[in-house]
């Protein structure tokens, strides 16, 4: 009963000064809005990442081309992967059930006066097997398929409906890159396997991209899958090995590729999102810092106004402690005012962003980021008064009385 008094009192008197008591939690809401907004983009953004490293799969090992150097620093890439190295990896590493090579490329995809611009990707036909991504209609190409580098293309699952509408395409030919390929397959939708939007890739044989349509000589990834989950650390070091002995790496020389598992890649994220949060927790916390000293401030000036009206208190049998909590419940409810009109604003703004990134960065507003941005708030006020209350509650009565 006693501290519902003082908030009672602590409302009444910030309402006598209501819009310099808003003011004053300038600093406190934008300190809060930056701390919601932060933490439901990070925490978005961490979703959207583990959802999509999920769905390249646990036991599924990614083998790129490793870094070239010269003078000690980074010039550019070693392209020394190729399909034998891919075929080899299946064949020869025991905890390796398949894997594939991979090429990419950007092309537009024509179908008489329609036109899409797709990510085209040349692989093996267990690539389907690797990644969990079935054909939804028609079928995939074979190994005789990628041998004889036949002009076959099966058709992701956006590409098929922008070029096609809702008709079957399977038979009918496309140009892509001015080469004609004729339709096989067209991909379920999937949506994304990692960071890739399969749902608009075009996806041939590997030795039709690498020799008819780009030029590549070598690869540019190898995806391994691992016979199982707890297989994946074995399996990483199977290839390494391989890989060296086939490259005629000697001891002592860094690799000539690289190799990144679910787990390598989601702790790189992590550390990445770390340095992100840090970056705007600091900030969030600089502007906190400032709306704690205007709150300080007017609960400095609130003294000074209210000397008399101390006094008065004191003399009618108020305590010390009566007054330290009474400055103390107004520093902190302006704060926790402040700090509530941020989660609105922080909140709004995370909305605003989502629409205006047409949905491609979703964020989350997490309960736990609004309870943290409110205790933040309320925290700062208490900090911010401790002070002023202090001051207020040491008056001497007398001198308060006789003040003007």
């Amino acid at each position: 009963m006693f501290y519902l008094r003082i908030i009672l009192t602590s409302i009444l008197s910030l309402k006598t000064n209501l819009l310099r008591s808003l003011l004053a939690t300038i600093g406190v809401i934008i300190g809060v809005a930056a701390v919601v907004a932060a933490m439901s983009i990070i925490e978005g953004l961490t979703r959207e990442v583990e959802k999509s490293i999920e769905s390249f799969g646990s036991n599924v090992l990614q083998v790129f081309p490793g870094a070239k150097r010269q003078g000690g620093r980074q010039v550019g890439e070693v392209q020394t992967l190729s399909i034998d190295d891919a075929d080899a990896i299946a064949a020869q590493c025991p905890a390796v059930i398949r894997s594939a090579p991979e090429v990419m490329g950007v092309a537009t995809v024509k179908f008489f006066n329609k036109n899409t611009q797709g990510t085209v990707l040349g692989t093996m036909p267990q690539y389907t097997e690797i990644r969990a991504y079935n054909v939804e209609h028609g079928r995939f190409f074979t190994r005789s398929d990628v041998k004889s580098e036949a002009y076959v293309a099966v058709l992701g699952h956006k590409v098929a409906q922008e070029l096609f509408g809702n008709g079957s395409p399977l038979g009918f030919v496309v140009k892509i890159q001015g080469k004609t390929f004729t339709v096989i397959g067209v991909m379920e939708k999937k949506g994304t396997i990692g960071f890739t939007r399969v749902d608009e890739q075009v996806i041939i044989p590997v030795t039709t991209a690498m020799k008819r349509l780009f030029g590549y000589r070598n690869i540019h990834s190898i995806s391994a899958q691992a016979k199982d989950t707890h297989l994946a650390n074995e399996a990483q070091k199977q290839i390494s090995t391989l890989l060296r002995k086939r490259h005629k790496t000697p001891p002592g020389v860094d690799d000539d590729f690289a190799i990144f598992s679910q787990e390598q890649i989601s702790k790189s994220f992590r550390e990445t999102s770390q340095r992100l949060g840090l970056v705007f927790y600091s900030i969030a916390g600089i502007s906190l810092v400032v709306g704690g000293i205007g709150i300080a401030n007017i609960m400095l000036v609130s003294v000074t106004e209210r000397t008399r009206e101390i006094g008065v208190r004191m003399a009618v049998g108020a305590q010390r402690f009566d007054i330290l909590s009474q400055f103390l419940a107004e520093s902190s409810l302006i704060s926790v005012v402040g700090g509530s009109i941020g989660v609105l604003v922080g909140v709004g703004f995370s909305k605003v962003l989502t629409g205006l990134s047409a949905n491609m960065l979703k964020v989350y507003v997490a309960p736990s980021a609004v309870i943290i941005a409110l205790t933040v708030a309320f925290i700062t006020g208490m900090i911010s008064g401790i002070y002023p209350a202090y001051k207020a509650s040491r008056l001497d009565p007398v001198e308060a009385l006789r003040y003007e």
